[in-house]
């Protein structure tokens, strides 16, 4: 999905202007949020709904639709990963992440709670890897840096 309309944003995340990397930041969710227009973005929001209040399985069925409709809808994997994540799925978490990175290599996000997900579960030589692209993405997110030094510091 690494359209060339989306290179300029993603050169925008290495900037030392905050301001310039929130703009960045902000168009690339929305970019992914709406890869499969209206529909999509609407299924995705009822999703997360469904989730705020309390209704995890009708989320998982809503976002399970989802991604088996739209197979190559990257943001609808990711959801689904931040859903499992919240319930301590690390391993189904981990498999829709993976699917994400393959779809679309520079979701920062999707890299992020892969390494989250690793974190989890003990595997830090692979939460240090995932951070580590998360990372090279996005050079100033403190919560990537801070997390690989944790992870780091957990295998020594």
């Amino acid at each position: 999905m690494q359209e060339p309309s989306i290179a300029p944003l993603l050169e925008d995340l290495k900037s030392v202007d905050e301001t310039v990397r929130e703009r960045a930041t902000h168009a690339l969710w929305r970019i992914w949020f709406e890869q499969k227009g209206v529909l999509g973005l609407e299924s995705i929001r009822r999703a997360q709904t469904l989730l705020e209040a309390g209704n995890n399985v009708e989320a998982e069925s809503t976002l399970t639709a989802l991604v088996q409709s739209q197979p190559d809808f990257a943001e609808a994997w990711n959801r689904r990963a931040v859903l499992y994540y919240s319930q301590g799925q690390y391993y189904r978490a981990i498999a829709d992440c993976e699917t994400v990175i393959r779809l679309n290599p520079v979701h920062f996000g999707a890299l992020h709670g892969l390494g989250l997900s690793h974190a989890a579960l003990g595997n830090y030589p692979e939460a240090i890897a995932a951070f580590r692209q998360a990372a090279a993405i996005q050079p100033f997110a403190i919560a990537n840096q801070r997390l690989l030094l944790e992870c780091t510091l957990r295998l020594g």
